[in-house]
């Protein structure tokens, strides 16, 4: 039997209910009598992770799929949630703030210190750099940008005082609260809507496979005892849409470069 990756790294939590997605994805795919072994990762570095040749499912974030995945991988299908700020299969980013600063609007953090998670985030970096390119001068609006490596440590960032500012992913922040990791955060605004989080398969994928991956989510969400973990994942179900339907993205980028902010800066 043909050993396959998989993995969920945008939300690895809560663990418990992805552990029950995975287990029951497993029987969905059986049903579909798909021969695959699933080898279920951590992966440390995600580029590589999604590169693999016998990646089975994954998911990644929509730049990357326009950007170093272009043409790479496969787009399986996208998620829906259930949080403020997403609607269907479209998401947003929240502006964060801690709870006892005067900022009402974004043009209030002029000249603040702003964290972001990656420079290839379409939630923490692209969203807030094209929010923030109007407001710019000289290409520049922020006094400091910290590179952080994780929306959560972005959020721990601004409540230690570290940031005054990020940008977050609504479902990462959705899930951070049902966790009761938001303490001394509020949100100031959202970020233009965009398609979620994309569900990603190696470009060795047969069609034949694909179909049946495709099916295997929707049966996912209609077996017994599932409604626990997607209701605690905030996950209501998948979408398919093309890479194309993912455009927004890359005019969100277009927009701050041609307004000369091409740099969170």
């Amino acid at each position: 039997m043909h050993l396959r990756a998989v993995s969920l790294p945008m939300y690895a939590f809560p663990e418990d209910a992805i552990r029950t997605f995975w287990r029951l994805f497993r029987e969905a795919l059986m049903s579909e009598d798909v021969a695959v072994e699933l080898r279920l990762t951590e992966p440390a570095d995600l580029l590589a992770h999604w590169f693999e040749p016998d990646l089975l499912l994954s998911q990644t974030c929509g730049y990357p799929l326009l950007h170093a995945l272009k043409h790479r991988v496969r787009l399986v299908a996208t998620p829906c949630y259930s949080a403020p700020g997403c609607q269907g299969a479209l998401y947003s980013s929240v502006w964060i703030v801690r709870d006892d600063d005067a900022a009402e609007t974004l043009e209030d953090l002029r000249g603040r210190r702003a964290a972001f998670n990656a420079r290839d985030s379409q939630s923490g970096y692209n969203a807030l750099r094209h929010a923030v390119a109007p407001l710019s001068l000289h290409g520049r609006f922020f006094g400091e940008t910290i590179e952080t490596g994780a929306h959560r440590l972005s959020m721990e960032s601004v409540q230690r005082g570290d940031a005054d500012v990020a940008a977050i992913d609504c479902v990462t922040f959705a899930l951070a609260q049902d966790a009761g990791r938001t303490g001394g955060l509020r949100v100031l605004g959202r970020s233009q809507a965009v398609p979620s989080l994309p569900f990603i398969t190696s470009l060795q994928t047969t069609d034949v496979e694909l179909a049946s991956l495709r099916r295997a989510l929707e049966k996912v969400g209609q077996m017994d005892g599932v409604a626990p973990a997607l209701k605690a994942m905030r996950l209501t179900g998948f979408v398919t849409l093309k890479t194309s339907d993912y455009a927004p993205i890359a005019a969100m980028e277009a927009s701050a470069i041609a307004a000369g902010y091409p740099v969170l800066a």
